[in-house]
């Protein structure tokens, strides 16, 4: 979009190829470094349409523009500082902290007020050209055909998946039951710059749903190169995801128990093994393995997230756990065993130089202290669990719920008998323990909007001099929507922007 990123946008395609298939097309390209060949070569074969899907997945990772800004993986720590679980013991040397005090999302000029706006449209814009030129790329043999379905597949999951964030993020939240007429964000199913009007959140969610049906269709069946790429699982699982949230709860089980088929839920010591083997984890459906020679050191999401690469970060500010939830798990829960209540990490043998904090997390270890790198997690099947738990739950069956989530917290907690609480206290443990299980993956915030939570903060280990006294935030507050970046109100004369 000319609007938010032209020179981005420009170079969408050529960094796609270049980005997804460096080792095997830089010598052609070269050769061949104007954008108009560069976008001709990108649909001359199913190779190179494929490589503009890679250059897609890579930038999952991949640093954006400031140094915490590290694609996915820095939304996710955005979506969890805004929230109450993700506790920040100091400001160590600032990044993120001015998420933690809710200051990004009310600042139309702020870089984190943009960055998720970029992001996700960037890659919209290369699904868009992938959709719309794939068919016409030459298919000389079966295997290419196939390519050419599996990339065009992709690119639909893609824009599926990142609609489902940008309306999340600046829109207001999906109310089930209602017409959803509040505004959302444009949708552009087409790579120009032409000025759209914000669609409404039904809208959005009526073109994710179709964007899913389409991947699924094309998906079925094939099989993927690394875990880093969509498959049918994965489709089934965000299809999962966006039905808990418009409260379509008979299709959030019937995806969600598809989805997790062959993702057999983590043994403990796998656990607590540092959350850094996407594709040797059978639960882990989708995520992120960093190439050496393809991360960033500083902005990797280990940089930030895990307990023991050594960068100022994580010596001054390690992430800690929300000491209230942590205390309501007994110590057999193995999720317990990836944080320290006295901060010293004594098995990490960490330098003295590692300032030490009470609960902080070592659920993500880095390769090593020299090497940031750990795979970010973006689905994993212990969520399809949770989501059927919930929605059986939601739904009354209440029986048909705790079948299911038994088996997945007798999985995490050998000592656990069973639920025992009902009604609206057993709902609150599902939520719990969901808030347990993906502490540091990106979803809180997500799920207290999608809830009609306010945030609460109090009574536990944050910090009001690092949160600037942001402790409760009540679920009417209008903070809730991200602004639109003000590069778009500029430069687009259909936009409205959010109040404040």
């Amino acid at each position: 979009m000319k609007n938010i990123a032209k020179q981005y946008i420009k170079w969408a395609v050529v960094l796609s190829v270049f980005t997804g298939a460096v080792s095997c097309q830089s010598d052609y390209l070269e050769a061949d470094p104007t954008t108009a060949a560069s976008e001709e070569a990108a649909y001359s074969s199913s190779a190179n349409l494929m490589a503009i899907v890679n250059g897609m997945h890579r930038d999952m990772y991949y640093r954006q523009s400031d140094q915490g800004q590290n694609g996915q993986g820095g939304i996710m720590i955005i979506m969890d500082a805004l929230a109450d679980d993700l506790v920040f013991p100091s400001t160590g040397n600032g990044w993120y902290v001015s998420a933690v005090r809710w200051q990004d999302q009310v600042n139309d000029n702020a870089s984190n007020d943009l960055y998720p706006y970029q992001f996700y449209y960037a890659l919209i814009r290369n699904a868009n050209l992938v959709i719309a030129n794939g068919p016409s790329v030459p298919a000389p043999t079966a295997a290419d055909a196939t390519t050419i379905k599996t990339a065009i597949g992709e690119a639909y999951a893609f824009r599926a998946f990142c609609y489902y964030m940008l309306v999340q993020i600046y829109g207001k939240r999906y109310v089930p039951g209602a017409n959803n007429t509040q505004l959302g964000v444009p949708i552009r199913l087409v790579a120009n710059e032409i000025p759209l009007a914000r669609n409404t959140v039904e809208e959005v969610y009526t073109q994710i749903g179709k964007d899913l049906n389409e991947a699924s269709t094309r998906l079925t069946g094939i099989t993927r190169a690394t875990k880093s790429h969509f498959n049918d699982k994965v489709v089934l699982g965000l299809k999962a995801r966006i039905a808990l949230t418009q409260g379509n709860y008979a299709a959030a089980v019937t995806a969600a128990q598809s989805a997790r088929a062959g993702f057999p839920l983590m043994d403990n010591a796998t656990y607590t093994a540092g959350f850094n083997n996407l594709a040797g984890v059978g639960e882990w459906m989708w995520g992120a393995t960093i190439i050496a020679d393809q991360g960033d050191s500083f902005s990797n999401f280990g940089a930030y997230m895990s307990r023991n690469f050594n960068s100022t970060n994580i010596r001054q500010a390690p992430k800690a756990i929300n000491s209230k939830l942590f205390l309501s798990f007994p110590s057999t829960d193995i999720r317990t065993k990836n944080f320290d209540p006295t901060g010293a990490h004594t098995a990490l043998a960490l330098p003295s130089t590692y300032s030490k904090f009470p609960y902080t997390g070592q659920k993500f270890l880095a390769a090593s202290q020299a090497d940031s790198r750990v795979d970010v997690p973006y689905m994993r099947s212990a969520e399809m669990y949770l989501i059927e738990a919930e929605a059986l739950a939601r739904s009354g069956d209440e029986a048909g719920s705790k079948a299911v989530f038994n088996v997945f917290a007798k999985n995490r907690n050998p000592s656990y008998t069973g639920a025992t609480t009902t009604g609206a206290a057993y709902i609150t443990e599902i939520l719990n323990s969901r808030r347990l299980e993906f502490w540091g993956e990106g979803f809180r915030f997500l799920d207290l909007k999608r809830l009609n939570q306010g945030l609460d903060r109090t009574g536990a280990n944050h910090s009001s001099v690092v949160t600037n006294n942001v402790m409760t935030v009540a679920n009417t507050d209008l903070r809730w929507e991200f602004l639109i970046p003000r590069s778009e109100i500029n430069a687009n004369p259909l936009i409205v922007q959010n109040p404040l």
